[in-house]
């Protein structure tokens, strides 16, 4: 083999592992790890807020599918005949972002005297922080840190000392603080408040998965 033979052979190879090198490099580049974390950062959440009524009365309400679930388990744990659905808030958060709701709805109670449209109910729905997780198995987990619920329901009051006995209304103040985690698509219970002297309760039931658009 001539020497002139051999420098070419040498050069050769040097230009390919070159050129490999070079490949890697840009390879490496392609996906940078700030892209992945901005994507994390644009996804949007849907959440699902459901308020049920537990009570020994007749209802005719029909509840939504989605809550087969949560309906049976409840009925194998709370003594409560029937159930209803009071309210439904749907709302949409960034991902590691927060709500903050506050409103006047309908009576929460539905029996009674103070179950009108001049004694509404006065709700506060907050969550501090929102984000989307993943378990040991892959599952996505929805994170809800400071999540609280509170509500001030008109409750009727004998006066015992007026002449001749009377009632009236007072609003009664309960709620509900606490951190949750849960399955994402998932209905949960997150809490159970007791109201009025009928022995009606109030169910929070929650639910949020990842937007799909």
């Amino acid at each position: 083999m001539t020497l002139l033979r051999i420098f070419c052979i040498v050069v050769f190879a040097a230009v390919v592992t070159i050129a490999a090198r070079d490949d890697g490099r840009v390879f490496a580049q392609s996906q940078p790890p700030a892209q992945t974390e901005r994507k994390q950062e644009d996804i949007d959440l849907d959440t699902q807020l459901y308020l049920l009524i537990g009570t020994n009365q007749e209802t005719q309400d029909k509840l939504p599918t989605a809550l087969d679930a949560v309906i049976k388990h409840l009925r194998a744990s709370l003594p409560f005949k029937n159930y209803r659905l009071a309210a439904t808030l749907i709302n949409r958060v960034k991902n590691d972002g927060h709500l903050n709701l506050k409103w006047i709805g309908g009576p929460l109670l539905s029996s009674g005297p103070t179950s009108s449209a001049e004694t509404p109910s006065f709700n506060e729905f907050r969550v501090n922080l929102v984000r989307l997780t993943r378990d040991d198995q892959g599952f996505g987990r929805i994170r809800m840190e400071g999540f609280s619920f509170g509500a001030r329901i008109p409750i009727q009051v004998a006066l015992a000392s007026a002449a001749p006995p009377s009632t009236t209304i007072n609003y009664e103040s309960t709620g509900l603080n606490t951190d949750i985690s849960m399955r994402e698509a998932e209905p949960v219970v997150v809490g159970t408040l007791n109201v009025g002297p009928s022995g009606d309760a109030i169910i929070l039931v929650m639910s949020a998965k990842k937007a799909t658009h």
